[in-house]
């Protein structure tokens, strides 16, 4: 592994993250980044499973 640059205008934030589940709609705390205006998820809100820091995977503020 190596690292191939350090990405200067990204910032980890907390967002209280709200998903649908079934009927019920669910918040936590979710670990994200701020990258170039957008907030992408790094874990799964309703399991905590890792997910790639790609900007399709942002979601719509």
């Amino acid at each position: 592994m190596k690292i191939l640059k350090e990405l200067d205008d990204a910032k980890l934030v907390i967002v209280d993250l709200e998903v649908k589940l079934g009927d019920k709609f669910r918040s936590a705390p979710t670990l994200c980044a701020k990258y170039k205006g957008k907030i992408i998820p790094l874990n799964t809100a309703h399991d905590g499973r890792p997910i790639l820091m790609k900007e399709e995977n942002s979601i719509k503020n």
